[in-house]
């Protein structure tokens, strides 16, 4: 039997709790072992974590791209353009005195300035031979002419030479026909307006429209669409002295008229020559002289003297047509009479008209800004136009701008003004004094 020795239990060694922890370099922790960084496990979880970080960094990347390929590719806003210059200004002035006849009728008109005076409350009158503008008028309206063209050819018959022979008996102005003789509407016409043939008048109406009534139908129309209210026609040649106007109606038919080229070169010419008839002088002395360029004359015994003229005056530089008529000018010799109360009238005209600039040179007119830049730049005139004004006339203007993009050097047409006075109009640049910058590449990528 063994012999217990005395303090054998302190050598017994304790039984370990399997948490309790030995210290010791020789001796590991009991439980479960914390991964280590080179265990298959962690280098896969450190693998997911670096591809989701790689993923989104790219994400972001491709987004910022396409943000800045979208923001650069979008189109630049137009620069903003104004006007500084004032739209609309009133010619100063006061009209000249016009010297209006002591009887009868008269009235003045600048057609490029869309004005006309007269001189007083009209009423309709016989107008003789004035009625032949409106003939004349209709006929070129109907069958367009080149101003050196003769036109289709009319063959006088038995009826147009009775009728020439009659007005011959009645003191009426005509000129002598052949029966077969050909004319051709130019020849027609140079008799019609130059020598004032009232047989020439019912020839064309009838070669136009078929028969002279059917003709005054269409006179009577294009009176009223001419706006002349206080006119009534009732043969194609003004021996009626139905047929009635007044001096500003008549100015209205002739402005229209002279607007066709073909019309005013044959009322320009002095004296015409033709197949029978031979050479013929324009009833309308004054023509060819002081800048007197037409249009027509008239006289019977109930309308008395009646003159229509235009002239081309130098104003400023500019050639500006002016037109007087007038109306039952008595006397013994009452076309003299008519031409010495037309003349002044269109010189009376002319004094009250002048030259005057409608855009200042090198100055400011217009400014331009971009969204971009706080930079304001001019816009400014190269030169300085001018144009034929009347007191009372009304200056206006108006902007049609270039289509700009982004910056532009000095000297870019920004775009151009146009300036109208009644009906004339010109077109004046306006170009950039100073370049327009351009827009930054940080604002075109964080613009919004």
């Amino acid at each position: 039997m063994a012999r217990r020795v005395a303090g054998a239990a302190s050598l017994r060694a304790p039984r370990r709790s399997p948490t309790t922890q030995l210290s010791g370099p020789w001796l590991r922790p009991q439980g479960r072992r914390p991964a280590s960084p080179s265990t298959p496990r962690a280098r896969h979880a450190k693998r997911a974590r670096w591809s989701r970080s790689a993923l989104v960094a790219l994400l972001v990347v491709v987004v910022l791209v396409l943000v800045g390929t979208l923001q650069l590719a979008r189109p630049l806003p137009v620069p903003l353009a104004r006007t500084v210059l004032a739209r609309s200004s009133t010619i100063p002035g006061v009209i000249s005195p016009i010297p209006w006849p002591v009887q009868g009728q008269g009235a003045v008109a600048v057609p490029a300035l869309g004005m006309v005076l007269a001189s007083g409350a009209e009423q309709p009158v016989p107008v003789a031979s004035l009625t032949k503008i409106m003939t004349a008028y209709i006929v070129l309206r109907d069958h367009p002419l080149a101003p050196g063209a003769q036109g289709p050819a009319v063959v006088i018959n038995a009826s147009d030479q009775t009728e020439t022979y009659e007005e011959v008996d009645a003191n009426d102005s005509s000129i002598p026909v052949q029966v077969g003789e050909v004319l051709s509407e130019r020849q027609l016409l140079d008799g019609l307006l130059v020598h004032s043939a009232n047989n020439f008048g019912d020839v064309l109406a009838r070669w136009d429209a078929g028969s002279v009534g059917v003709f005054v139908a269409k006179m009577n129309a294009a009176a009223a669409s001419l706006g002349m209210s206080e006119t009534h026609y009732a043969d194609s040649g003004g021996i009626d002295p139905r047929s009635v106007s007044t001096a500003l109606d008549e100015l209205r038919v002739a402005t229209a008229a002279m607007s066709i080229p073909t019309f005013a070169a044959v009322v320009a010419q002095p004296k015409i020559t033709l197949p029978v008839a031979g050479t013929l002088m324009n009833y309308v002395g004054q023509v060819g002289s002081d800048g007197v360029v037409g249009v027509k004359s008239g006289f019977t015994q109930a309308a008395m003297g009646c003159l229509v003229l235009a002239a081309q005056r130098r104003i400023g530089g500019h050639r500006v047509e002016v037109m007087a008529a007038v109306t039952g000018q008595p006397g013994l010799h009452p076309l003299d009479a008519a031409a010495r109360a037309t003349l002044p009238l269109i010189g009376a005209t002319v004094v009250s008209l002048r030259s005057v600039p409608v855009t200042p040179r090198s100055r400011r007119v217009a400014t331009v800004t971009t969204p971009w830049s706080s930079t304001v730049v001019a816009g400014t005139t190269t030169s300085t136009p001018s144009m034929v004004v009347w007191p009372g006339d009304t200056v206006r203007r108006s902007m049609r701008w270039a289509q700009l993009r982004g910056g532009a050097p000095a000297g870019t047409r920004l775009g151009t003004m146009e300036v109208t006075v009644g009906s004339e109009r010109l077109e004046v640049p306006v170009r950039s004094e100073s370049p327009i910058p351009g827009p930054s590449l940080l604002w075109r990528l964080w613009r919004f």
